[in-house]
């Protein structure tokens, strides 16, 4: 019955995030269109099937009495991503009101769980916290550009270009985006000693399982 707990760990939901996350990112960057609406296509993508891992997790890794921020996280997910996936509502104000608001509360269920998990010594809170942070720091950025913002600006030998507040708002989701990426990747890929232990208690790795199972 713990093979399939083992099988698929917190470390390969990291790994998902981290990927979901990667591809949002590199899709804004390599995107020249950082209107309202190829911002919440992407997000919507990206909070969905960001609420996928966070079901697996609830699903297969995690036990019962720490379940319930992956199962916030992906109802938070999914109305987020449903909000922002109508084609005929995207606009600037809802791509601020929907991302900024996603993000404060997904980063805050996060956040929460990460400040529970660690006074229980889970060495997996401080990953929680820090994608936490990032989120309520996403609204807080997101909050504060301002309304219409509008500025032209020059490069040399370029041009004469226009800086928008969508424009920054896309951007700072895709930097957020690329932060994550990164953090939870190197998170998935670093040994956990609770994979260790994991392994340690598998009886094709190890015989003193097998011998105390022998004296029951």
């Amino acid at each position: 019955m713990s093979a399939p707990a083992r099988a698929f760990t917190m470390r390969h939901v990291q790994l998902l995030r981290a990927l979901f996350a990667a591809i949002a990112a590199l899709m804004i960057t390599f995107s020249s269109d950082h209107s309202a609406a190829v911002g919440l296509s992407v997000f919507s993508g990206f909070v969905f099937v960001s609420a996928l891992a966070h079901v697996l997790a609830a699903w297969l890794v995690l036990p019962a009495g720490s379940r319930w921020s992956s199962i916030l996280l992906a109802a938070v997910g999914v109305v987020a991503g449903m909000a922002s996936g109508i084609p005929a509502w995207r606009s600037d104000d809802l791509f601020f009101i929907v991302v900024s608001g996603w993000a404060l509360i997904s980063g805050g269920i996060e956040l929460l769980a990460g400040i529970r998990a660690r006074r229980t010594g889970d060495l997996l809170a401080r990953d929680a916290i820090t994608v936490g942070a990032l989120g309520i720091l996403l609204a807080v950025v997101l909050l504060l550009i301002p309304a219409g913002f509008l500025q032209e600006y020059t490069i040399e030998k370029a041009g004469t270009f226009l800086l928008s507040g969508i424009i920054l708002g896309v951007g700072m989701f895709g930097g957020y985006a690329a932060i994550v990426a990164v953090f939870l990747g190197i998170a998935g890929l670093t040994p956990k000693r609770v994979d260790a232990d994991a392994v340690a208690s598998d009886p094709d790795h190890s015989a003193a399982p097998a011998e105390h199972g022998g004296e029951r």
